[in-house]
């Protein structure tokens, strides 16, 4: 059995590689100083034991130790695949960085538009579903051990679904749930930085206050400065920065509100509407809030790609003891959010969330230097968890430079990348500010990222018995899955076509 792990290259098997002269072998030494007069002797008799207890030796060290081997050796040069030093660590601090941010702040919302019960039913229903298909693609990394690994979700879709139907299924909520990503890091980060200099400057300040446009601007040119570090791995310290500062921001926030009370004329039923198709909308929107809550799946598979496998401690032991670690954090985050956001505002929570709740309720009796850390900290958990949300599309920017010219990308390429994706992020920004109304619609076309493709993968590549519990279990969670994204695209189409879309080109709104 071969020991070698193996990792799917990013395009077809490339041609073959010339040598390098150190390793090009010496010419054969002529025929007559080869032979020997001890050839037609029973030497083989004596040199079998030998060489069988070498190749066994030599065997049981691949076994248990052999290190991953590319299949592709330009993968070493991708930032994704170029460090495979990770571990159980990093793991849990990329998967905290990535699956917790400002979507959490918005949970208090979904509960005014579901009501306690159903709220937290739905919430804990989600939050088991997703963490099932997140091992789901931990396993699936690499489901034999020794053989292939899938370093990147969009490899995965095409072997499952095919070249064709993968880029059709998969590449669109890939490619939103990491660009988009950061188009809405950098309005919700700018916005943050404005809002944080209005609290530190009061309202007698002298200085003219920079526009919406300049401070996306500021955030856009700090988030480029620290995307210049080379690869995954090396960010691992960012992440860890910035799911502090979620978790802090998190904990300040639900913390100040529940300590302040409950606000005047809180109610805790449901947001009546005025007809059933409002009501229904409302039944929607608040399940999307939940789902949406729930983020990070589509770079579980990049995370995983920079640790170390052998066969005898396959990447999927530390990756997973990192996830869980970094979701048993985010649940003590993400339930008192919710229902701390939801007890102290009840009805009158703005839809921004818990957030801008309490700038709106108490700005005025809250210190301003607790207003302005949790500003703060929201700010730093934006410039962070931009560079993970970056990471997958600068490897495709990469990708193509790499195998077009079979070399490394040059340091200034590889940062004029990164700075081209932060200005086109930030055009997209200035240029689109209306796309926040599109999220519900988008949203829901890359929901199957998270809930529904990994069932669908699992079936496909372990093949799962039929009439088994987890044949059953996969094709139900997958085909519901679908259900549910099919049901928010109608939904968030018909609430457009009922509401309309304000289309306002180059207009940013103020983040409140």
């Amino acid at each position: 059995m071969s020991s070698e792990v193996t990792s799917v290259p990013p395009t077809p098997t490339p041609p073959p590689v010339s040598t390098p002269p150190s390793q090009i072998q010496s010419p054969a030494a002529p025929a007559s100083s080869r032979a020997s007069p001890l050839r037609g002797m029973g030497t083989p008799n004596i040199a079998s034991p030998v060489r069988k207890a070498v190749a066994s030796v030599s065997g049981y060290l691949g076994e248990v130790g052999q290190m991953t081997r590319l299949a592709d050796p330009r993968d070493a040069w991708l930032p994704i695949t170029e460090s495979r030093s990770g571990n159980a660590y990093y793991a849990a601090f990329h998967s905290l960085s990535s699956g917790i941010g400002f979507q959490a702040l918005v949970l208090p919302v979904a509960f005014s538009l579901l009501g306690w019960t159903w709220a937290i039913i739905c919430l804990t229903v989600a939050f088991a579903w997703q963490l099932y298909t997140l091992w789901l693609l931990v396993k699936l990394h690499e489901p034999v051990a020794g053989g292939t690994r899938y370093s990147r979700y969009m490899y995965l879709a095409t072997t499952v679904f095919g070249e064709k139907w993968g880029k059709i299924l998969a590449l669109l909520p890939v490619m939103y749930l990491s660009a988009g990503t950061c188009t809405a890091l950098i309005i919700v980060g700018g916005g943050s930085m404005k809002l944080l200099f209005n609290i530190a400057c009061g309202e007698v300040c002298l200085a003219r206050p920079l526009t919406t446009v300049e401070w996306y601007l500021v955030f856009v040119c700090v988030a480029a400065l620290l995307s210049q570090l080379p690869n995954l791995n090396s960010i691992a310290g960012v992440s860890l920065v910035g799911a502090t500062a979620a978790v802090a921001y998190c904990t300040m926030i639900w913390v100040v509100s529940v300590a302040k009370g409950r606000v005047a004329g809180v109610s805790y039923d449901p947001v009546r509407a005025t007809d059933e198709e409002d009501g229904a909308i409302g039944i929607l929107n608040g399940l999307g809030i939940i789902a949406f809550a729930f983020r990070g799946h589509n770079l579980v598979l990049e995370i995983q790609a920079t640790m170390p496998s052998t066969l005898k401690h396959p990447s999927h032991v530390p990756m997973w003891k990192g996830v869980k670690a970094a979701y048993v954090i985010i649940a003590l985050c993400l339930y008192p959010v919710a229902v701390g956001g939801f007890w102290a505002y009840g009805d009158q929570i703005p839809p921004n969330g818990i957030l801008s709740a309490l700038y709106k309720f108490h700005s005025q009796d809250v210190s301003r230097v607790v207003l302005g850390t949790a500003t703060l900290l929201v700010i730093v958990n934006c410039l962070t968890t931009y560079q993970i949300y970056a990471m997958p599309v600068f490897d495709n920017m990469e990708t193509g430079y790499v195998h077009k010219k079979n070399r490394p990308c040059p340091w200034w390429m590889r940062a004029g990348f990164r700075a081209l994706f932060g200005a086109i992020n930030l055009l997209i920004a200035v240029a689109l500010p209306f796309l926040s109304e599109l999220a519900g619609l988008l949203g829901g076309i890359s929901l199957p990222v998270t809930l529904a493709y990994p069932c669908f993968m699992w079936v496909a590549i372990m093949r799962p018995a039929k009439g088994t519990a987890m044949w059953y279990t996969n094709w139900g969670l997958g085909s519901l899955g679908m259900g549910l994204s099919f049901v928010l695209i109608v939904g968030n189409l018909w609430g457009l076509v009922e509401k309309g879309l304000h289309v306002k080109f180059f207009k940013p709104a103020d983040f409140q």
